[in-house]
């Protein structure tokens, strides 16, 4: 019960603060904040108090049930600290933006909905509330109202609504031919028996499944919404969308893999050698478009379609040491991606500059800002102390230890040449702005650091990708 209590309230707590249309700025970011804080106190409760809880029976065995194993733990930590930086740092963003009280209308809700997909118990209830995710994410897409917004919007709901239905597909089967209750358990719930005429037929629909859910993480070749969708939003809302909403179709993806239907069952089939390939595929495609992007935030979104499938590609090898940095990686790409949307937004609100080639010299302008920018990349190129070494470290010894021949050497290959990508698309962006050459006109240029809403989330979030270095194993193995 008290998991239900966890994600209804944010939900009920941002439409009760949205209809009493409060005109005093300063009461309203109070109830937003105090909303945020016992949201993060509820999530909490659950993660280390609640039972399992059937909320609804619709037929046998076919439950919304809610109950909180480690998997589910480590995704809503991810889901906090991300939402409650944000909160504080949209306080003065949406300044800038008409109808900031329909964006937090939004935004609580689709919190409410992560907080249900982490606390999923089987996978019934994992598909609503992945939906219910898709649904309220929906209209941060569409915020700004302009033309472009709504066919971006409309772009990420078709895609998501086709991606979650394939995804359905697999579900179906999962639950045809499973066992028991049907509620998660690592290695999962397949009746090997029931299963042994029908193996193509399962293989084929959870094949299906993974390109279903893995549309909402941008894995090739159901990625196109999200470059669209992410530079159109507003800040905050593409730091979310990057950061934690997409990874939505992660944990739909380990649920089906790892408790449900299990790695064995997929372990050298061609499934999982499709399903390597094809993230291999986006990890190099999304590193090159991200290369060649001069947008800011469109460079962003491209990166995120990379990012993403090495947490895809570390669950590909389904072994437990490629779901470790597979997790370690979600943590980190939270805040790392989270952290250089937010920078973006800072660029946008103070000086409107949005295009890579308008930032030289910026970081006399906004060192602190920068600052957090360089920590934050440091980390995505997979640089020590910080989360994305240790995670992609994790990620290519799985490779190199669970595979055989192509399968063995290609993965840490392709990691090695997205990570020189990543250098070259993040890292010249922080040498143009603190050193942009002799030549430079630096006249009239006065620091204009945003205010500390804007800033402590975004040291926070710095903090967190060098925690994920730093003790993330040891996180990991405590939930597991």
């Amino acid at each position: 019960m008290l998991t239900v209590i966890a994600f209804l309230f944010p939900m009920i707590a941002g439409i009760r603060i949205y209809m009493k249309k409060l005109e005093d700025e300063t009461e309203r970011n109070e109830q937003y904040m105090a909303a945020i804080v016992v949201t993060d106190l509820l999530a909490i409760l659950a993660m280390a108090f609640a039972r399992p809880f059937t909320m609804i029976t619709f037929a046998e065995n076919t439950t919304l049930y809610f109950r909180f194993d480690g998997a589910g733990r480590f995704f809503l930590g991810a889901v906090l600290i991300l939402y409650t930086a944000v909160t504080f740092y949209a306080f003065e963003y949406m300044k800038m933006e008409r109808d900031p009280d329909r964006f937090f209308l939004f935004y609580f809700l689709s919190l409410g909905a992560l907080i249900a997909v982490c606390g999923a118990g089987n996978l019934i209830t994992l598909y609503l509330a992945f939906e219910a995710a898709t649904l309220t994410s929906m209209p941060l897409v569409l915020h700004e109202g302009t033309r472009e917004a709504v066919a971006a919007a409309e772009k990420y709901l078709f895609y998501s609504i086709a991606g979650a239905l394939l995804g359905l597909l697999g579900v179906f089967f999962a639950y045809v031919y499973g066992s028991g209750e049907r509620a998660f358990v690592f290695g999962g719930f397949l009746n090997l028996n029931l299963a042994a005429g029908h193996k193509g037929a399962i293989l084929a629909a959870v094949f299906l499944a993974l390109i279903g859910f893995g549309t909402k993480a941008g894995m090739y070749p159901m990625h196109g919404w999200l470059p669209t969708a992410h530079p159109i939003a507003p800040a905050p809302a593409s730091a979310l969308l990057s950061g934690i909403i997409v990874k939505a179709g992660i944990i739909a993806v380990i649920r089906l893999v790892y408790y449900s239907v299990g790695p064995d069952f997929l372990r050298g089939t061609w499934v999982q050698t499709a399903w390597m390939t094809l993230c291999m595929l986006t990890i190099f495609m999304g590193s090159m478009m991200a290369f060649m992007e001069k947008v800011l935030k469109k460079r962003l979104a491209y990166s995120s379609i990379s990012q993403l499938s090495y947490i895809l590609l570390g669950l590909s090898t389904l072994s437990d040491e490629g779901l470790r940095g597979g997790l370690l990686h979600v943590l980190q790409h939270s805040a790392s991606k989270g952290c250089l949307f937010l920078a973006a937004g800072v660029f946008i609100y103070k000086l409107g500059k949005r295009n890579v080639t308008e930032l030289k010299g910026i970081g006399r302008q906004m060192p602190v800002t920068m600052w957090c920018f360089l920590l934050v990349s440091l980390s995505l190129t997979g640089i020590p102390p910080f989360g994305g070494f240790l995670s992609k470290w994790l990620i290519a010894s799985a490779a190199i230890s669970s595979g055989s021949g192509l399968t063995a050497i290609l993965p840490p290959v392709v990691l090695l040449i997205s990570a020189l990508l990543t250098a070259g698309y993040l890292l010249p962006v922080v040498v143009d702005a603190f050193f942009p050459g002799e030549d430079f006109d630096t006249a009239g240029m006065e620091k204009c650091e945003p205010s500390r809403w804007m800033t402590i989330p975004m040291i926070c979030l710095c903090l967190t990708a060098l925690i994920a270095g730093l003790f993330g194993s040891s996180i990991v193995e405590v939930l597991f």
